[in-house]
């Protein structure tokens, strides 16, 4: 996988078809990290499932049930790897699934 600047780009061969090289292992484990926190995932939901495939970062502390900036660190977390993308629009930012960085994710796991 090449993260560059956190970033989610690519991967390597499905885990389940070819041996992952330590660098390859180390970067497909950030990934999934960043995925393994239930706030970040509920997120990942909440926005793929909105109305129109978006939402505004105001609606998530209170779906969430967290504060401001607690939310606002997981969204950029998100927004660093590309597994969401912002849009500024006056006072609030809203924001998108990228669903062809998450499918790197489940590629990596495909069973070939």
């Amino acid at each position: 996988m090449r993260t560059g600047k956190g970033k989610i780009e690519t991967c390597c061969e499905p885990v389940l078809a070819v041996p992952l090289d330590e660098d390859e292992a180390a970067e497909l484990a950030a990934a999934f990290k960043l995925l393994a926190d239930p706030v970040r995932l509920r997120i990942l939901s909440l926005v793929a499932n909105a109305p129109g495939g978006e939402l505004c970062a105001c609606d998530l502390p209170e779906a969430l049930g967290r504060s401001q900036p607690t939310v606002s660190h997981h969204l950029s977390l998100l927004t660093e790897a590309g597994l969401l993308t912002r849009d500024q629009r006056g006072k609030w930012a809203w924001f998108r699934v990228e669903r062809d960085r998450i499918a790197v994710l489940r590629d990596a796991l495909a069973v070939s």
